[in-house]
C-alpha cells in the first residue's frame, strides 16, 4: 500500500520557495495574457507554453508565447 503524501512538507521544502513561487507567479502572467487575448480560457484543456522556455532566458512576450494541448506541453522536458 502507498504511503500518503506529506503535502504540507511538499509545500514547505518546494512548492513554497521563493524561486518556485516566482515561476509560478511568471506562469500565470503568461496565462492571464493569452486569456485577454482571447487565445486561451478556463477550463478549455490547453496550457500557455513559452516557445523558448523561461529557464533558457525565454519571455513572457506574446511572440514567445503559444497555446497547446496540456498532454503536449506537460511532455515537454525543458531542461
Amino acid at each position: 500500500m502507498p504511503t500518503k503524501r506529506n503535502y504540507k512538507k511538499e509545500y514547505a521544502k518546494y512548492h513554497g520557495t521563493a524561486a518556485y513561487r516566482k515561476r509560478r507567479s511568471l506562469r500565470v502572467t503568461a496565462r492571464r495574457k493569452l486569456e485577454k487575448t482571447g487565445r486561451v480560457r478556463k477550463g478549455d484543456g490547453k496550457d500557455v507554453d513559452h516557445k523558448k522556455a523561461l529557464s533558457k532566458g525565454g519571455t513572457n512576450g506574446l511572440r514567445n508565447l503559444r497555446v497547446v494541448p496540456r498532454r503536449i506541453n506537460r511532455g515537454k522536458d525543458n531542461n
